[in-house]
């Protein structure tokens, strides 16, 4: 049975990197929609600036746009066998629509990071990105040097890591994401689970909270 996974949780919750952590250890794709719209952006095409034009604004772009994006990844071969969604679904609509793509599939397992939001801030506020492949700083001496580990490039803090973006983008995320809370807790496979800890401690957790929903053989 394929291991379909939602992460949840607000900026800055460690979402982008448990989904990485997890999809390689379980060698299923992690799909991240930021990921494909910062490309978009720095690719320049039409798509790419009126993403970039959002997303430096601290607010989201359009379920339109998104639920297209995922549509197609999803239907990609290397997606048959499972995956990690990171940044989507973020709006009630966009679960809606991910419900129906998913219609004959295996069940969703949704997991919500949660952390208080003065450590969101504090995150946020000293978060590093690389300026050429858009990478996040994933340790202490990648974040010293400013030098992306992966190409080289120089690191730099997100335009939308700007603390007053940070607040505008949290403020966006109660209003329009937090109702996704909201919207999946009454399944069977939905898990909240603390992010405040460790990397590696979040980590553990999560494959334990995981492997114990996938294993019941529950169902959406």
């Amino acid at each position: 049975m394929a291991l379909n996974v939602i992460m949840l949780g607000a900026p800055g919750a460690g979402k982008g990197t448990q989904a990485e952590r997890f999809a390689r250890a379980r060698r299923i794709p992690k799909i991240s929609t930021g990921d494909i719209l910062r490309e978009a952006a720095q690719a320049g095409t039409e798509l790419g600036k009126r993403a970039k034009a959002v997303m430096d604004r601290g607010e989201l772009v359009s379920d339109e746009i998104m639920i297209g994006i995922v549509k197609e990844r999803l239907d990609q071969p290397d997606a048959a066998a499972g995956f990690v969604l990171d940044g989507f679904p973020r709006t009630v609509a966009q679960a809606q629509a991910l419900d129906s793509i998913m219609q004959g599939r295996s069940p969703l397992v949704i997991v919500d990071i949660d952390v208080p939001e003065v450590e969101l801030i504090r995150r946020l506020g000293s978060r590093l990105v690389c300026s050429n492949c858009a990478s996040n700083a994933t340790t202490t001496e990648e974040a010293t040097s400013l030098v992306c580990a992966k190409c080289g490039g120089k690191l730099v803090q997100r335009s939308d890591d700007k603390e007053a973006t940070v607040r505008e983008r949290l403020a966006v995320y109660r209003a329009k994401t937090m109702p996704l809370v909201d919207f999946y807790k009454a399944r069977s496979t939905f898990r909240s689970i603390n992010g405040a800890s460790t990397p590696d401690g979040v980590a553990k957790e999560l494959a334990r909270t995981i492997d114990s929903v996938s294993g019941n053989g529950a169902s959406r």
